[in-house]
């Protein structure tokens, strides 16, 4: 065959094989990922089967952007700025500690590395993989525990980019810590700020778009207009990508109609279960071939996979001891709650905290700011004190900890000079596929042995809250659709000031929609 009908044959087989991997690892209980990974080691095993090589570019570029972005997209807004501080800890300060420590354990075991190629490679199996989430949250792990790993997978390939790219540059001419520190900060800040601008504006010209296919299309083009700017300031186009998608997922509801958001939930879910897919089918299919430059280069397949097993060990050993200060800090948190929480439900009953008394009266617009964010703040306290974070779910966080997608691709940025590159690569593959099938496959029963019958259940009083809001809104108005509009702003005011829970408030405004689309439905019919 020709290299395009080679190429097309291929794509078309891939796609097969994701779907079937999806549909058999669900009737099976395995995570697709590690099915896809096992096929294609398989596949590149076959005599003639052709090699598959894919620029690691390709990857950073052309897959992270999109899939981080629909993953920011699901992700309440509201949960992650609340668990901030966690998902900062774990997605910086997690990811640089573990970079420098496997970088001295990598100089130490690999004869001439040195402690700058080990630190690039400490940073290449630093960052966490967002597969774990969803096999957590199919599990029923508490909401918070997968809020955390959410916010973590979303955030902690760019810190680990940014210490890679550091350390190489280091290897090559040597670099100052202010120069990584100011390069960070501007990689976060700058990335924020053009991811939030895309997404508003990304937004306002979806809103103003008739066709659903036509705003859902152009959502296609979001993470993509998001990171391709970002990375040519100089900035992380990951994270921009990111805000892009928490900035689209909060605003959504309140500028695009149901039937448009519909129709990005559902072709979402499609480009995403085809792109994570294709990564870890990938991940398989170039196993077998670095297995191959090791040997060749005679670094030994044994010393790689030695070295592999000691830098999971050495992963999850950071991780549970970061995770175990991080759980000391939510229970001081806790303590300190419950005497703010009596403070804050004070001033919002209107009483009076303390005996200092405003140098000015203030105006409308002031008190109303004011009494909004002690609304939140209170709520976000209620919140804390309701779902403690309690040492059976700072353990599944650490089991969850795999690594995956920009392991294998940050991998194979290292340049042609690394010293014992070949062996490098598989030890770096070894450490993502290792860490999937000891993690992922173990995951199911560590839930299950820490977490027995535990399902996140709404509390009753949350819909109570939702009934009564649905009621207010809808007296006094006759027309159906206006009816609908004022109880869907009503809602999305009680989720602004966090009153309600993100489950409660999904599945209502999921009601709300699917009664507007039966509305214009038969309006179109008749």
């Amino acid at each position: 065959m020709d290299p395009l009908t080679t190429t097309l044959a291929l794509a078309v087989l891939a796609v097969l094989v994701v779907v079937a991997a999806s549909a058999l690892g669900e009737r099976l209980g395995v995570a697709a990922p590690l099915l896809l990974v096992g096929a294609g080691v398989v596949a590149s095993l076959v005599p003639g089967f052709p090699a598959v090589e894919v620029e690691p570019e390709w990857v950073l570029a052309g897959l992270l952007p999109p899939l981080l972005y629909s993953a920011a997209v699901s992700v309440p807004a509201m949960d992650l700025r609340r668990e901030l501080s966690a998902v900062s800890g774990l997605s910086v300060v997690l990811v640089v500690l573990s970079s420098f420590a496997l970088g001295g354990f990598f100089a130490l075991v690999v004869p001439g590395l040195g402690l700058a190629w080990g630190v690039a490679l400490g940073a290449v199996v630093s960052p966490t993989d967002a597969v774990a989430t969803s096999i957590a949250r199919r599990l029923g792990v508490p909401a918070r525990a997968v809020t955390i790993l959410d916010g973590e997978g979303l955030l902690n390939d760019a810190t680990a980019l940014v210490v890679l790219r550091a350390a190489i540059a280091a290897a090559a001419t040597g670099v100052s810590l202010w120069g990584v520190a100011g390069r960070f900060v501007w990689a976060v800040a700058g990335a924020a700020l053009i991811g939030v601008l895309v997404g508003r504006v990304g937004l306002w010209v979806r809103s103003r778009l008739h066709e659903v296919p036509a705003t859902t299309a152009l959502s296609f083009a979001v993470p993509f207009v998001a990171a391709i700017p970002a990375e040519l300031a100089g900035a992380s186009g990951l994270v921009a990508a990111v805000l892009a998608g928490l900035t689209t997922g909060w605003r959504a509801p309140r500028v695009l109609s149901p039937g448009a958001r519909l129709s990005d939930a559902q072709n979402w879910g499609c480009v995403e279960m085809l792109l994570e897919g294709a990564v870890f089918l990938l991940m398989g299919l170039q196993l077998v071939g670095i297995v191959r430059d090791v040997q060749a280069d005679h670094a030994g397949v044994g010393t790689a996979l030695g070295i592999a097993a000691g830098a999971l060990l050495l992963t999850v050993v950071v991780r549970a001891v970061y995770v175990s200060l991080l759980l000391l800090g939510q229970r001081t948190r806790t303590g300190r709650a419950e005497q703010r929480r009596e403070v804050f439900a004070r001033l919002h009953a209107g009483e009076e905290v303390g005996h200092r008394k405003p140098r000015r009266t203030p105006t409308e617009r002031q008190v109303a700011q004011f009494r909004s964010r002690g609304a939140r703040a209170l709520a976000d306290l209620d919140h804390l004190l309701a779902h403690p974070l309690d040492a059976r779910q700072g353990a599944v966080v650490v089991w969850a900890g795999m690594r995956g997608a920009i392991t294998l691709a940050a991998a194979q940025t290292l340049p042609a000079e690394t010293p014992a590159r070949p062996l490098l690569l598989l030890v770096a593959v070894a450490v993502a596929v290792g860490s999937l099938l000891l993690q992922g496959a173990t995951l199911p029963w560590v839930v299950r042995r820490l977490l027995p019958g535990h399902a996140t259940v709404a509390d009753p009083a949350q819909w109570d809250v939702v009934r009564a809001r649905l009621d207010d809104a809808a007296a006094g108005t006759t027309d159906p659709v206006a009816v609908l509009d004022a109880q869907r702003a009503a809602l999305l005011d009680e989720r602004d000031l966090g009153r309600l829970e993100s489950a409660v408030l999904t599945a209502a405004l999921a009601e709300l929609d699917a009664d507007q689309i039966a509305l214009e439905v038969r309006a179109r019919a008749g």
